[in-house]
């Protein structure tokens, strides 16, 4: 609880219109997509980096912890209030400040969400590739934060591939300015790069300078059936192998496609293991000519059938069945535990087995999906918690699951983050320098450990 003191000057920066100490408000701040529950003691809407500034540094003075929000769609845990405090939730600063269209670059407010800005972006005519399966309410500053990815990430990148420059304030409450407006840029540290996928422990991100790309003419959608995941994967490293890079490449497994058969108009054949939902994008006399030659390399890999879209109707009932799989894992279990695990593209069908294995000993079931193209796989661990013995199972897979993508030199987060969920598994990954390191960054930007405390390095954050 803070101090009344403390609430009337947090009052004076924000206005009392602006915050809020209701349970019932702040009961709104206390979680994001991961099953974990932290109420923090006051939900603060700032407007400007100023407004942030003069918080920060109060909250650097009394040592009071303060958690930037977005839309709280992450999940890791990264906006989590685990040790209470402030809860900064960035909703009002949603403006689009600019599109330049000449230069193609864009200047937002971290509370835009990312699919308005694509939107507003390709009315004219230019285009925003990061496309996480949460853009219809992600932000981009959350974006930002955990370096999100997405389907369109095996051709175009990830959200730091797009970002020029920053406007970040920092735990002690400075206003700096990383990156510009121009393509290139070398003048001092990347610090641009080093915000990127902070999650919110290094600075307050409060306007961001967007790269963007001419909006393709066209787009095809396929969906191939494969009669195994071997066949399914080795399509793929033969696509790019083809000098084919498709705008999506994703993967369902057997278990994922188990749970959509009844979700949409598709029928879905029997025999199906494994499916590739393959998009390419561009100027449209080349796509039919790359659809063909897609299909061509794929064929010799066990294909039981194949669908190209005709239309947008058709296409968007392909992607139906893909976005179909969240939604219906419920009927499997009732308690979700969602990894983003990735490994080299070539290793998908051995991850594979060692999900199905690790499925079998611990006595789990697991569902597999994710993007192919990059070798990212969602794993999703579904229980009942209810049951006795089920967390400690549970704790068990994921550590099994991490030990096999690391064995297979992968990673434990593909485009997640660490947060809280992940931070017990940092040491699995990282040797104890590489932390160090990591730590010694995280403490001279941040000596009061204020900012996002108990995220990547954990509750205890090596102090």
């Amino acid at each position: 609880m803070l101090d009344k003191s403390i609430i009337r000057k947090l009052e004076k920066i924000v206005g009392r219109e602006n915050m809020t100490t209701e349970k019932s408000d702040l009961i709104c701040y206390a979680f994001d997509a991961t099953q974990q529950r932290f109420l923090p003691d006051v939900a603060l809407y700032p407007q400007s980096a100023a407004e942030i500034s003069d918080i920060l540094k109060l909250a650097n003075a009394e040592k009071i912890p303060v958690v930037p929000r977005g839309s709280g769609s992450g999940f890791s845990g990264g906006s989590l209030p685990t040790m209470g405090g402030i809860a900064l939730v960035l909703r009002r600063m949603d403006k689009i400040l600019e599109i330049d269209e000449e230069n193609m670059l864009a200047v937002v407010e971290p509370g835009v969400v990312t699919e308005v800005f694509q939107q507003a972006v390709e009315a004219r005519g230019l285009f925003y590739p990061p496309d996480p399966a949460s853009l219809k309410f992600s932000s981009l500053g959350g974006n930002v934060a955990e370096c999100a990815g997405g389907p369109r990430c095996v051709k175009y990148g990830v959200t730091r591939d797009y970002i020029l420059g920053l406007e970040v304030v920092t735990p002690q409450g400075d206003i700096i300015h990383t990156g510009g407006r121009t393509m290139k840029g070398v003048v001092g540290y990347d610090l641009t790069r080093l915000m990127v996928g902070s999650e919110g422990t290094l600075g307050v991100v409060t306007k961001i300078i967007i790269k963007l790309l001419p909006l393709p003419a066209a787009k095809k959608t396929m969906l191939v059936v494969f009669d195994s995941i071997r066949g399914a994967s080795q399509a793929v490293s033969d696509i790019i192998l083809g000098r084919i890079i498709p705008t999506t490449l994703e993967f369902m497994d057997s278990t994922s496609i188990d749970v959509v058969r009844n979700a949409t108009n598709l029928s879905i054949p029997e025999r199906a293991r494994a499916i590739l939902i393959i998009e390419v994008d561009g100027d449209e006399e080349l796509l039919e000519k790359q659809a063909e030659r897609i299909l061509e390399i794929v064929a010799p890999f066990g294909v039981v059938e194949t669908r190209v879209a005709k239309d947008k109707a058709e296409s968007d009932d392909i992607w139906k069945l893909r976005r179909s799989i969240s939604p219906s894992l419920r009927q499997v279990n009732p308690n979700k535990f969602n990894e983003d695990i990735c490994v080299p593209r070539s290793k998908i069908p051995d991850m594979i087995l060692e999900l199905e294995r690790i499925s079998r000993e611990v006595g789990v079931p697991i569902i597999n999906f994710g993007h192919a193209g990059d070798g990212n796989i969602h794993v999703n661990v579904m229980v009942d918690l209810a049951e006795e013995g089920m967390q400690e199972k549970v704790d068990r897979a994921l550590e099994e699951i991490f030990r096999a993508t690391l064995k297979l030199g992968g990673t434990i987060s593909g485009e997640h983050g660490i947060g809280t969920t992940k931070a017990p598994y940092l040491g699995m990954e990282l040797n104890d320098p590489t932390i160090q390191y990591m730590w010694i960054i995280k403490k001279a930007l941040d000596p009061n450990n204020i900012l996002n405390p108990g995220k990547i390095f954990g509750f205890s954050g090596n102090e």
